[in-house]
């Protein structure tokens, strides 16, 4: 059984070799998320990765990561402009730090498991 499959004309990249790039690519999301805390844009490129590379993990125990990652993203966000829309009030202040601490810890969880080689939870 042959474990090459085609990419491009003339192109071969083996399974271990796809793995290993998405792996990459997951580790970079999570990089780039971590990085939003000093430069807020880098979390918008990783959710573009996420979903331009969304295809390529399917199937995979990384799907899951890339769900976790895309979540992350959008709760965060929400949860930012409502504390944002709050903070007149001192609850979003309240709302922001959770938020953040929420999303570090969503941050560390999720890259403590991709380096371990496990899923995030079960893929349906």
């Amino acid at each position: 059984m042959n474990e090459d499959i085609a990419r491009a004309p003339g192109q071969r990249v083996s399974t271990a070799q796809q793995a290993d790039s998405a792996k990459t690519i997951t580790t970079a999301v999570y990089a780039l998320q971590a990085a939003s805390f000093l430069f807020g844009i880098t979390s918008i490129v990783g959710v573009i990765i996420n979903y331009v590379k969304n295809s390529d993990v399917q199937g995979t125990w990384l799907e899951s990561h890339f769900r976790w990652q895309i979540r992350t993203f959008w709760f965060a966000l929400l949860w930012s402009i409502i504390g944002i829309v709050l903070a007149y009030v001192f609850v979003g202040v309240i709302i922001l730090l959770a938020n953040a601490v929420w999303f570090i810890y969503r941050i560390v969880k999720g890259w403590l498991r991709l380096a371990d080689g496990k899923e995030m939870y079960a893929v349906p």
